[in-house]
């Protein structure tokens, strides 16, 4: 297995819903199990691969902190940007039920402005917008749960 076909797979497990997944081929073993809560540690990978070998050798520990960073993808109109949830959680469009939400749709937004909160693990993460633009939708409703990767907001840049 290459690089490649690891992080896809790794990708997809941690999309689904299951809870531990295990994988061995010849030498290359993979072990994956979101049942427990760590803090530190979501995915855990292990290659035993001959000593001769170990600069291919691939250690790769995915942090829930790490995946604070925005994720946004380019779409066919190159101003639109869609940003996706980093990491699973519940979405809250606003800081409390009784205030307003932080962005709606024609809200001009700077770059670091906060445009939505999600929890996971009892972790209030703030997503910040990385562009300058305007909020073209609003794509996922308050306090419904949302998936790693999943749109949240379309912004045209400014």
């Amino acid at each position: 297995m290459n690089i490649e076909e690891v992080k896809e797979l790794i990708k997809m497990i941690d999309e689904s819903d299951l809870a531990l997944f295990e994988l061995k081929q010849g030498d290359f073993s993979l072990k994956m199990d979101k049942s427990q809560t760590r803090s530190s540690e979501v995915n855990e990978l292990v290659n035993k691969e001959p000593a001769s070998q170990k600069e291919s050798v691939v250690n790769n520990t995915i942090s829930v902190q790490e995946a604070k960073v925005e994720i946004k993808e380019e779409i066919k109109d190159e101003n639109l940007f869609i940003v996706k949830s980093p990491i699973v959680g519940t979405f809250y469009g606003s800081s409390s039920p009784d205030k307003d939400p932080y962005v709606h749709e024609g809200k001009k937004v700077k770059q670091g402005d906060v445009l939505c909160i999600i929890e996971a693990m009892k972790l209030m993460n703030e997503i910040e917008s990385e562009i300058n633009g305007e909020i073209v939708e609003v794509m996922v409703e308050s306090e419904s749960m949302v998936e790693y990767g999943q749109p949240l907001f379309k912004i045209r840049r400014a």
